[in-house]
């Protein structure tokens, strides 16, 4: 049976024998595991130079494996890092436009190929994690987390109460129904919406079948983080309370602030 040695706070332990190409990437916080097997069978993983496509595929300690042409490794430090990211920077490895990357904003120190637990479009700002843990990834990442994210909401004009009030019941669009947990009204233009489907670009979609435009999309709460002082552009490392604590939430636990 393959001998995978578990990950612990100082890092990941040497793999022993060989693996699953998916498994090793997963363990070196590339993604997922099933997100991990996409990247495979769409040709982007690369060992000791050579293309692989074939689910399965082992490795050994040695190999040299790379996505996207960047090689990622098994060993070193887990990180847990929070950004808050400013406006028109994209929460993508790379960018065909040529767009500013958040990950671009990431300590200079920081040598571990890191990525971002969900996204946050192009043009909203706010809380986001990056880590190089997969594992971690996965279990906050899967739609069964049901982990609150709240958002500062601003339009250009004034938000009718009948927006908000079908937002909290459910609004059906082609792509599904959009429903908000909880909305709170700061101002005729501001509101704080909490959500927890993690579909993409939710609160975006919603606003234009009401004819709105938001100018200011804002996450201010990840479960039970929470920005703080973390100034725009700015950012700083997980504590163990609260890693353990998202955790806690992704497996049933209450979304309680601290």
């Amino acid at each position: 049976m393959t001998d995978i040695s578990r990950f612990s706070g100082r890092g990941i332990e040497e793999i022993r024998t060989e693996v699953r190409l998916q498994v090793y990437l997963a363990h070196a916080g590339v993604a997922s595991r099933r997100a991990c097997e996409n990247l495979i069978t769409d040709g982007r993983v690369s060992v000791n130079g050579q293309i692989v496509t074939i689910l399965g595929t082992k490795v050994n300690e040695g190999d040299v494996v790379r996505v996207d042409e960047k090689q990622v490794s098994a060993k070193g430090p887990l990180r847990y890092v929070l950004l808050n990211k400013p406006p028109e920077f994209i929460c993508a490895a790379s960018d065909p436009q040529g767009r500013r990357l958040a990950i671009d904003l990431l300590p200079s120190h920081i040598k571990e190929r890191l990525y971002s637990v969900g996204r946050l479009d192009y043009r909203s700002s706010g809380l986001i994690i990056f880590t190089n843990d997969g594992d971690f990834t996965a279990k906050v990442s899967h739609p069964s987390s049901r982990i609150e994210k709240e958002y500062l909401v601003e339009a250009s004009g004034r938000i009718p109460d009948m927006v908000i009030e079908n937002f909290l019941r459910g609004v059906a669009t082609g792509e599904g129904i959009y429903h908000a947990k909880n909305i709170e009204r700061i101002n005729r233009e501001t509101i704080r919406v909490v959500l927890i489907e993690g579909k993409n670009r939710e609160i975006r979609k919603v606003f234009s079948l009401f004819h709105l435009h938001p100018i200011l999309i804002h996450r201010i709460r990840i479960g039970n983080i929470l920005s703080g002082p973390l100034l725009e552009g700015a950012t700083r490392p997980l504590s163990e309370t609260e890693r353990v604590g998202l955790l806690a939430l992704a497996t049933g636990g209450k979304n309680e602030k601290y």
